[in-house]
């Protein structure tokens, strides 16, 4: 391991650690709780229950609509997704790929302190890494470095891949932490049915406000190609619209499928970030 991505994980482990076991701190993210529902039996739907709790094909046979009923699991079974495609190597004062490293760092801390099975994933258009289920802190520093190690240079998420994989693999009801940048097409509906979904937006504020810097090379940090472009205030506008038209449909799908979700600028604190959201706030 470079000494570089040695002394950011050191930073980010201390840090978030400090964080997440502190007895000072406010709104604690370890107090996250999810669904975690085991079934237990069969009734008649009755106005206002939710209706992604009806059994279909009990509702076929019977004619009329059926629910399943469920008790809550103790124990939550947790999966935290770090999608490394190549804009994450990107940031005006921190990479973006290093903020997605200590997001899973006070996730898994948080699954830790609660005793309860987190395991990890790095994806973009496959499964690069797999982590299995734990509940030792050597889960954590072995997630963040592998996430500061990987190279996303060249890689691009596919996101149908990442649902389609997740149905394969994650048997048990989840819940499933998503941590990237979310730009393009996205559907995680058929996710949210099954597992309780939270996403992490990480952005930079450079990448959606950039200045007019005139005539760039630029790079495509996912498919590498070289292209020359005249970021003046024209170009600049068309772009915002595009960022603002793709982040818009992002949270309508978000809130139609019920999934919670927050941004994280790389000059956010992620830890106050993701302490309101579970707060609710």
């Amino acid at each position: 391991m470079k000494d570089v991505n040695k002394h950011k994980l050191k930073k980010i482990v201390i840090k978030t650690k400090r964080k997440i076991f502190s007895e000072i701190s406010g709104n604690n993210i370890s107090n996250f709780e999810g669904e975690g529902f085991d079934f237990v039996e069969l009734r008649e739907y009755h106005f206002g229950d939710d209706v992604r709790k009806i059994d279909w094909k009990v509702t076929a046979k019977q004619q009329k609509p059926y629910i399943k009923i469920f008790k809550e699991e103790k124990e939550l079974n947790i999966v935290i997704i770090s999608l490394l495609g190549g804009s994450v190597y990107f940031g005006s004062k921190v990479l973006k790929q290093d903020v997605i490293a200590e997001v899973f760092a006070l996730l898994s801390f948080s699954s830790v302190k609660n005793s309860d099975n987190f395991s990890s994933l790095i994806f973009t258009q496959k499964e690069e890494s797999f982590q299995k289920p734990t509940k030792k802190i050597f889960g954590v520093y072995s997630g963040v470095e592998k996430i500061l190690e990987f190279n996303p240079i060249g890689k691009s998420i596919d996101y149908k891949a990442l649902v389609s994989y997740i149905r394969k693999r994650v048997k048990r009801k989840s819940i499933i932490f998503l941590v990237g940048d979310f730009v393009g097409d996205i559907d995680l509906s058929l996710l949210s049915k099954k597992h309780e979904v939270v996403s992490f937006i990480i952005r930079d504020r450079l990448e959606e406000d950039p200045p007019a810097f005139g005539f760039l090379n630029l790079i495509d940090p996912e498919n590498k190609n070289i292209s020359q472009m005249d970021l003046n205030n024209s170009s600049i506008k068309k772009y915002k619209k595009l960022i603002t038209e793709n982040d818009y449909k992002l949270y309508r799908h978000f809130l139609k499928n019920r999934i919670r979700f927050t941004k994280i600028y790389c000059d956010d604190d992620p830890f106050v970030k993701i302490s309101k959201l579970f707060a609710g706030v």
